[in-house]
This record gives structure tokens, C-alpha cells and sequence, in this order.
């Protein structure tokens, strides 16, 4: 059976402006990881995502690391991580 995990996350850096919620949403659905992200009055990124452990993984990685072109990643913060019985998203949304 596979692992699935969920957890609650911040970026900081250069994050809005440059289509990272967008770039976000691309790279979710790729590694079918569930959940959802909005900008914070602070000029962070916030959310959940949930998924198959290998592919949250990847996503972490790439919240770290990569973003979108525009990005400048100087942190991500990763907190409330846990396993989980099912996923509690449709699909992965950007909120507003």
C-alpha cells in the first residue's frame, strides 16, 4: 500500500509577481499531488499538499529549488507533516 502524506508549507524569496502560484499549480499536477496555495499579505506563498510520499517528496524539492522562472527561493518551510489515510483534496487549486 502506498504512503501517503500531507503537509502544510510557506516559501519566501521573491514568490509573487513571477507566476510561481501558477508554476505551482503545473508542477501539482504533474506529480498528481492534491491540495492548494495563495499568496500571504507578508509576500509568501502558503498551503497544503498531499500525496503519494515519493511524490511529495519531489514536490519539496522543488518548492526548495526550482519555482518558476522568475523566482528567487530563500526558504521553504515544511511543518505538520504527517501520514495520511486518504486525500483530502479534488485536485489542487490556487487560492485567491
Amino acid at each position: 500500500m502506498t504512503q501517503l502524506l500531507g503537509l502544510d508549507f510557506e516559501i519566501f524569496g521573491k514568490v509573487q509577481g513571477v507566476f510561481f502560484r501558477k508554476y505551482m499549480h503545473k508542477r501539482a499536477e504533474e506529480l498528481s499531488i492534491k491540495g492548494w496555495c495563495m499568496n500571504t499579505k507578508m509576500g509568501t506563498v502558503i498551503g497544503r499538499i498531499e500525496g503519494e510520499k515519493t511524490k511529495i517528496e519531489e514536490m519539496k524539492y522543488w518548492l526548495r529549488n526550482t519555482g518558476s522562472r522568475g523566482s528567487k527561493i530563500d526558504k521553504a518551510e515544511f511543518k505538520d507533516e504527517e501520514e495520511i489515510l486518504q486525500i483530502n483534496f479534488p485536485n489542487f487549486t490556487i487560492k485567491k
